[in-house]
């Protein structure tokens, strides 16, 4: 099934004002950093690996892009690394990157480059780091505020440049991160996919497929290695989704446990599913580094609305851990590289004998995101066709489709209410059911497939369920990659639904070859500790 992707466009102001904010976005490209014309019109689907080809990066900057967060703050704090170097290796693949898979929508290396010799100065000076992510360069997402650059709700009419930090970005700065990149996410924030007024954002390991959304530019971002940690944030599967896309690890935490105070959105007061945010990296260790010093900083003292979070990894735990396997939701079924990193997995999580593994058939995810999408725009979209219009943009058929009925309506205070009692009563049935199945954790796919075309990712609810319940997710590379030789289409006759049917047609092993393949493990709520100590091992049984 082709389909054929759609650019953002809008009124002549509307493009006028585009046009004008994308070369400023091009104008922050040093020209001694510009690839050559014929090196991008030439590219391969995979171009990850133009970066280190490009002769653009020194062999140690090639090095330093290719460490986790946590080595990257080891180093640095003794002294085998400077913040100055850092900051230069990872803002210059930085801009690399956004050449080849169009990631970025800020670029403001010199102002890192400045904030890390501040740094450097310091640790010359004292002998010591300013704080655990001294000199750690952090790319950010677009609707995430940072003062005096440029950010959006993900509609034109939204874009202003931040007059202050947020809360997030204000403890990371102070916690010694380097700001030097923000990142692209897709009109309304609301799609995974990440095509925005700055344009469309490509998948590294192929550049037919989608990154994923709305954390997309984090996502390719740091695929690219223009970035080994960014802050993203989820409501549908927005962190888990590119994570999964671009085979890098991300974390979406149980709501109101980290910080989105400030966050720019384009409807407020909508608490139906809530929103969360968290880290993108590129190594599981990462997730702690992130989330442990932003909740050692008190970060509710600030933002009253957070749920206190003791942040606690155990490192044993007092039975065998059971470990649900859900293979399939039983409305979409997963394309054949998922089915077959799904089964492998269970194969040798069984042969361990260090897990107990249970078959996890799924609770009504068909009605759990019925709910979730009708909760998504409770006014039936309207608040999204007021922004679209005051910026004379064109509506994309992502958003278009989301909010569409019959899964929006525009609800007075009485069905409201009764939406919400709908939600409340499968929350309640949904923890029953899980208790009933004795699992700690559930490892299931993150999206029925691998990274698919640009514009076709109609099918949330392998992440999105989560998001209704509250549960925490944390996705992570299998390894491999999507092989046509190897993941064959079965014929089939029967299908679990119409969104079933889409996605069989829509799988074509050979232009979706090369894709990475990934696993999302979820817990239940406030269970964030025992997610993370369970990915840890879990992921060290499949690499064993």
């Amino acid at each position: 099934m082709a389909v054929k992707p759609v650019e953002a466009s809008g009124t002549p102001a509307y493009m006028e004002k585009v046009t004008a904010m994308k070369k400023r976005l091009d104008s922050q490209i040093p020209d001694s950093l510009r690839l050559p014309r014929q090196v991008i019109d030439t590219a391969p689907l995979d171009v990850t690996g133009i970066p280190a080809s490009s002769g653009l990066l020194t062999k140690k900057e090639l090095a330093i892009t290719e460490l986790d967060a946590t080595a990257v703050c080891e180093k640095i704090a003794s002294g085998e690394l400077t913040a100055v170097e850092t900051v230069t290796a990872f803002g210059k693949r930085a801009i690399i990157a956004h050449q080849l898979v169009n990631c970025l929508t800020d670029i403001f290396l010199e102002e890192g480059i400045a904030r890390a010799e501040e740094l450097d100065e310091y640790y010359k000076r004292e002998g010591k780091v300013v704080g655990p992510l001294h000199g750690l360069p952090v790319s950010i997402k677009d609707h995430i505020p940072l003062k005096g650059r440029w950010a959006s709700a993900g509609f034109l009419a939204t874009v202003k440049q931040s007059k202050d930090d947020c809360l997030m970005t204000s403890i990371l700065r102070d916690l010694g991160a380097v700001y030097y990149v923000k990142t692209n996410q897709p009109q309304s924030i609301m799609h995974l996919e990440t095509n925005s007024m700055y344009g469309r954002t490509l998948n590294p390991w192929n550049t037919l497929l989608t990154p994923g959304g709305s954390s997309g530019g984090e996502g390719a971002l740091i695929a690219m290695r223009g970035s080994c940690i960014g802050v993203g944030t989820d409501i549908g599967g927005s962190i888990r989704g590119p994570a999964a896309n671009s085979g890098i690890y991300g974390m979406r935490p149980t709501s109101k446990t980290l910080p989105n105070k400030g966050y720019l959105a384009f409807q407020f007061g909508v608490d139906g599913v809530m929103a969360s945010t968290g880290p993108m990296c590129r190594s599981a260790r990462d997730i702690d580094l992130f989330i442990s010093n932003v909740l050692a900083a008190k970060p509710g003292l600030i933002d009253v609305s957070l749920l206190p979070l003791a942040w606690n990894i155990p490192t044993s735990f007092p039975k065998k851990l059971r470990v649900g396997i859900m293979e399939h939701d039983g409305v979409v079924l997963p394309h054949p590289p998922t089915l077959r990193a799904l089964a492998a997995a269970k194969a040798k999580l069984t042969a361990s004998g260090l897990v107990e593994v249970i078959d996890y058939k799924p609770f009504k995810h068909d009605l759990g995101y019925d709910i979730t999408r009708e909760l998504y725009f409770e006014d039936g979209g309207k608040v999204v066709r007021d922004r679209l219009k005051e910026g004379g943009e064109t509506i994309l058929p992502l958003t278009e489709w989301v909010i569409s009925p019959p899964y929006t309506k525009d609800h007075d205070a009485t069905s409201l209410r009764a939406l919400r009692k709908q939600r409340d009563d499968f929350k309640d049935d949904y923890s029953d059911y899980w208790n009933q199945s004795g699992c700690d954790v559930v490892l299931c796919p993150p999206f029925p497939g691998t990274a698919n075309p640009h514009d076709t990712a109609k099918y949330w609810a392998y992440t999105a369920i989560w998001n209704i319940l509250d549960y925490p997710g944390i996705v992570f590379p299998s390894g491999l990659k999507s092989d046509p030789l190897i993941d064959v289409l079965e014929a089939r006759t029967g299908f679990f639904s119409d969104a079933d049917k889409f996605n069989y047609e829509l799988y074509n092993a050979e232009s979706m070859a090369g894709a990475p393949i990934s696993f999302q493990l979820v817990a239940r709520r406030f269970n964030d500790c025992l997610l993370v100590a369970a990915q840890r091992l879990i992921e060290s049984i499949l690499k064993a």
